[in-house]
């Protein structure tokens, strides 16, 4: 009986291991390349028109996953992303492991722009001031980018 139990035990240990390694790598499918902070989307020094902040729960957050899946993954948003955005993931994770100097600027930017929920798409100018905050936007992508392409076209960017 009890070694059913330790056999039991290192299984559900195995499984749990195996799924945390599969949502971590989740993480960085997506094609394109997805910056730590909005300074260095600032910095990058590329003509973009803007900056898109995801503002997300990446392990955790059902809606953040269906934006994942149904936009930031696909072909259109990709190729429009890289022609006109540089793009930032503030991860606010539960089972993802983060450096003490990434939780605490991520929560630092929970407060400087008011996000009270995720996910929260945060889209800013160039220079980093802000133009609005957006969330999911059902259609996939490319309504999604159709969407961000009036965001800026109002903005006069």
């Amino acid at each position: 009986m009890k070694s059913g139990l330790v056999l039991m035990s290192v299984l559900i240990l195995m499984f749990s291991v195996s799924c945390y390694a599969q949502k971590q790598e989740e993480v960085k499918t997506d094609s394109v390349v997805w910056l730590n902070t909005i300074e260095e989307a600032i910095n990058q020094g590329d003509n973009v028109r803007g900056i898109l902040v995801n503002f997300t729960g990446s392990d955790w957050c059902g809606w953040c996953t269906k934006l994942r899946e149904e936009v930031f993954s696909q072909d259109e948003f990709i190729q429009y992303a890289k022609e006109n955005l540089n793009l930032v993931m503030l991860n606010y994770p539960k089972y993802i492991q983060q450096s003490q100097e990434t939780i605490n600027y991520n929560r630092a930017k929970l407060g400087e722009f008011n996000i009270r929920g995720f996910p929260t798409i945060l889209i800013l100018d160039a220079s980093g001031k802000e133009i609005t905050k957006t969330g999911y936007v059902p259609g996939g992508a490319q309504n999604y980018v159709n969407h961000l392409e009036n965001i800026l076209i109002r903005s006069g960017n």
